[in-house]
């Protein structure tokens, strides 16, 4: 059986700022430039997350799109939308909210939440049209 690869987008809207407690100020400003301000800037996001697995013959799919969209919203959205990144996201208290990092936090806030045949297979995170992070791997 063939195996098939299904990606859902999302949008959330984040804000962050990039900063290293173990860096000078100097050493932050020279590094991270305009983005070490600790007032943040902020990004609207592109989440997409693909699954793969084999098509199940009942319904034709290789994930319920719905359920996939409710855990997507459920481990991500509804987290990370409006919120400032580096402030009130655990993850993030104690490392640098690069979009890398976020493509990681985002893999393991999905990663074991699927049902059925379906398996976390990227997820890919843009900070805007010409920058993106992606994670790839298996559960």
């Amino acid at each position: 059986m063939k195996t098939v690869y299904l990606t859902r987008k999302a949008e959330f809207s984040a804000s962050h700022f990039y900063h290293n407690p173990k860096f000078t100020p100097e050493e932050n400003r020279r590094i991270f430039g305009k983005c070490n301000n600790p007032h943040g800037h902020g990004h609207n996001y592109t989440l997409e997350v693909t699954v793969r697995g084999p098509v199940n013959e009942q319904s034709g799919f290789v994930m319920d799109l719905k359920q996939l969209k409710d855990i997507m919203n459920r481990e991500v959205i509804d987290v990370l939308d409006h919120r400032h990144l580096n402030y009130e996201i655990p993850e993030f208290k104690e490392q640098i909210p690069t979009t890398e990092n976020l493509a990681i936090a985002i893999w393991r806030r999905l990663q074991g939440k699927l049902d059925g045949g379906a398996r976390l297979y990227r997820v890919r995170v843009y900070e805007n049209d010409d920058l993106f992070a992606e994670v790839y791997g298996e559960e």
